[in-house]
Order: C-alpha cells, then structure tokens, then sequence
C-alpha cells in the first residue's frame, strides 16, 4: 500500500492535519484504532469546546462530529480498528499497522504525523501503598465507562488529582447519583481550570482539599477507605494528619502524558519537559518525514489549540512531500521546543464571598468578578473582560442558570448510550429533576446530533438534544 501522508489517530488533531494536508493536494490516509473517529471527544460529553475554533460552546461529541463531516465531504480514506504498530522515517516513510481484516501489513508513505493524543498517569506511577482491590479506576476509564456504556463505577467516590477530568468526572458522578466525598489535591493550588472548580465542585458541594494526598488505600477485594493526609512543602506527609475516609471508589486523576512509543520507536529525540518528541518550527521530528501535533507534542488545555497545531502540522507534512517528490529537501534544522500553552494556576482568592465575587465560567479564562449590589438594588459589576462575563455575573446574582450535559440509554442502537445536553441554561434548582428525567428515559435508534429527545425538560421550557449519533443496529 502506498500513499503521499499517513496520520496517526483519528481524534481532533489527526483530523485537523489530515483536511489541512488534503486541502494542499496530498493524497491522505488515516488510521484510527477505533471503530469511529473523534478519538477522546467521544466521551467528553460536556461543554466547553469550540469557542476559539466554531465561535460556540460544544460538548466533544459535537466538536468531533463537525470535523467528521469534513472528513467524508472530502472523501479522506479511513482504515478503522487500525492499530500501528511500528512507524520508521526516511525515503519512504514505512508503517507496520495491523487490523483484522487485512492482518499484519505494511503502508509506504512520503510523510507521517503522529497524532496519538495522551493517557492518563496510572496508579503505579504514584505508589500508593496498599493492595490491589477493585474500585480504583484513572478518570479517564471512568469517564468511558459511564459516558459511553452507562455503567457506574461505584457509589462512594473520592477523586485522587484535581486536573479537569477529576473535575469533572466529580460532577459526572454526582449527577448520576453517587456521593463524591471529596477531591485531594497534593499541591496547594488545583490543576484545573477554574472554572471547572465553580461548575463542578462549587455547585455540588463537593469539598476540595488543597495540600492533601491519599497515602493507603484499605480493602482487599474492594476498595473500602482510603487514607488521606496534609502535605508539607516537599509533598512529605505529615504525621498526626491522617484522616480515614470511607469509600468504594477512587478515581485517579493524576495528570496526562503524550502517547509515544511509536515515536520513540521511529528513533525521534524526546523532551524531557513536554515528554513528547523535540521538533522544528515545521513540526517534524528528527525521525526523517515524521511529523508530530497534539497532544502527543505536549498535553494542551483546550482541544481548539490541538486543532490550529494540526493544521499546521499538515500543511508543513504535505509541503514535504510536494519537495521530496520534486527532488528538493531542506535541513532538518535547529531543534526548538513546542510553545507551551499559558497554565493559570487555579486559586481560589482569599476570603472569597460567593455573593460578591464570581469566577466566571462563561470561557476558559476564568475572569474574577466583582458584582456589588447598590442601595438603589442595581448592580456595580466589574473584573469582567467581555460581554458574557457582565451577563453571567448579573444572572448569577438573580437567577443562576446552568447547562446539563448527561447521556441516555438507547434501545435498538449499535451504542448503549447517546450523549446529551439541554439547549441553553436551566435554573441552577431544577437540575436534579431534569437529571431524573434523563436518567429514567430512554430513545429509540437511530439518533442523531441537533435531535430533540425531550421537550421541555423539568418544565423549565428548554429541550434536551442528542449531541451524539445513535445507528441502528448493524448500521455503519
């Protein structure tokens, strides 16, 4: 098999690159080793992607699905339950990849982009002590298992990490009707956004406990408690701290690392810091005709950054293949590092008063803002950058409204699950019976993304939508 570019992944950034490398004319294949593209989106079902790059908050399914219509539109070939299992650069570039259909086989390629994404840091990496009973999953396996298949984890959660999955799946797990008992953090500040902290800890009361690690794990067969202890300034337990909290879950949420055995396979340089391969300013590595973007370069904060970097990362893939079939080529050149995005450290501001100041969580930025009441009852708003940080401020002070994202079991699909969301914002009391709605009902196969699967959700007058597809069984 041969063709100009191979991409790696079918998530947000192998589908960036592979319809900006079409776009420059290269023929383009991508392997995905799962049975649909979207990668990680899939099971992202809650809001906040897309503002940069479609100017409106999505949930991941509905960012993917609009990449996936771009994907067909433009006819990219696709090979699905792919997996690569060995790639080498040079002239050509030589993949060995692997699927049920055609065996162990073998694809020539003028270029490669790896597009792998990250995975999460496992339990051993942090040695806690303890058996090895059932009940501790990473947030992201926990994420699939009851995003994806509807079937939860446990019933009494405590979250290890407080990155955005953690956060997130701290919400998740309340709204599906378990008891998250807490979140320890070992550093003094959370390594979420911020406003991750306000949507998903803030609103459910869900404690955080900055400075604090859980160091034992108790039970044998399953998970029973944990031991959670204070933390000095060298991350050394203190002794005398230790509490015992009861739980039969706990959910690892202890940071993301880039998905590079293929690349450290193909001989690239890897950095120390972003633990993903060194490239130049064109994205390649120094595996010759091999390309690396997203967060197999380094773990980014918002997937509209994964998709501008793979835009670039194809563009500069499909002019290499234009110079090489040409006869030319460049130097590899100087190595420089992949720019870093900014990472605002999450802390909450001293003696905050939830009735005055706000964290905003119209967008990731997380501006603070002040609203004041004035004695003739209007309101003195300011920290805000934009329009939607003084709307969000005013309707947080009179009528607090929040987006529900959730899934609801299908009967007669090829999934279990369709992921939803509520059309616009509902008022912050009556999430609970809008959750009860969605949690007893179920839909028919097949779905699709915009449909409306529940009118007026809890009589607040907004709709629930399908934010992902639902096929009929042995639909493809």
């Amino acid at each position: 098999m041969r063709t100009d570019l191979v991409i790696i992944g079918g998530g947000p950034a192998g589908m960036a690159a592979a319809l900006s490398a079409h776009e420059q004319g290269a023929g383009v294949l991508i392997l995905e080793r799962d049975r649909e593209l979207g990668g990680i989106l899939n099971q992202c079902i809650h809001n906040g992607f897309g503002l940069h790059t479609f100017g409106e908050e999505l949930t991941g399914p509905e960012y993917a699905d609009r990449y996936v219509k771009r994907v067909r539109q433009a006819q990219i070939p696709c090979l699905y339950n792919t997996i690569a299992v060995d790639v080498q650069g040079g002239n050509p570039c030589r993949i060995t990849a692997m699927n049920r259909r055609q065996g162990l086989f073998e694809i020539e390629a003028g270029a490669v982009v790896l597009a792998m994404g990250c995975r999460e840091r496992p339990r051993g990496a942090m040695n806690i002590p303890g058996c090895r009973p059932s009940g501790i999953y990473s947030a992201g396996t926990a994420q699939r298992l009851v995003n994806m298949e509807g079937r939860m984890p446990g019933r009494e959660v405590v979250v290890l990490g407080s990155g955005d999955i953690g956060l997130i799946m701290a919400r998740r797990m309340s709204l599906q009707g378990a008891k998250v008992k807490l979140v320890a953090e070992i550093m003094p500040y959370s390594g979420g956004l911020k406003r991750n902290i306000v949507q998903c800890l803030d609103d459910f009361g869900i404690p955080l406990r900055l400075g604090h690690t859980v160091s034992e794990i108790h039970g044998k067969n399953r998970v029973e408690a944990v031991t959670l202890v204070k933390v000095d300034e060298a991350l050394k337990p203190i002794a005398g701290t230790e509490e015992y909290i009861a739980c039969d879950t706990i959910l690892l949420s202890c940071g993301l690392i880039p998905e590079n055995e293929l690349s450290e396979s193909a001989g690239a340089r890897m950095d120390s810091v972003t633990q993903g391969p060194v490239v130049n300013a064109a994205l390649e590595t120094t595996a010759e005709g091999i390309f690396a973007c997203g967060n197999v370069l380094h773990v980014h904060d918002l997937v509209d950054n994964v998709s501008k970097e793979a835009e670039k990362a194809g563009a500069f893939a499909a002019a290499y293949v234009k110079e090489r079939m040409a006869g030319e080529r460049r130097e590899w050149g100087q190595a420089v590092r992949p720019k870093l995005p900014d990472k605002t450290r999450s802390v909450l501001p001293e003696g905050r008063d939830a009735g005055k100041t706000l964290i905003c969580i119209g967008c990731p930025v997380g501006c603070l803002i002040t609203a004041q009441k004035n004695s003739d009852g209007s309101l003195s708003i300011s920290g805000n950058t934009c329009k939607k940080g003084e709307e969000y401020a005013r309707n947080e002070m009179t009528a607090p409204r929040r987006s529900v994202t959730s899934f609801m079991k299908v009967e007669g699909g090829g999934c279990r699950t369709v992921s939803v969301k509520t059309r616009g914002g509902i008022p912050k009391d009556k999430i609970w019976q809008c959750m009860e709605e969605i949690r007893t009902k179920t839909v028919k196969a097949p779905v699709k993304v915009g449909d409306v699967l529940i009118a007026d959700v809890a009589g607040t007058g907004v709709d629930v939508t399908a934010t992902s597809n639902a096929q009929e069984k042995g639909e493809v």
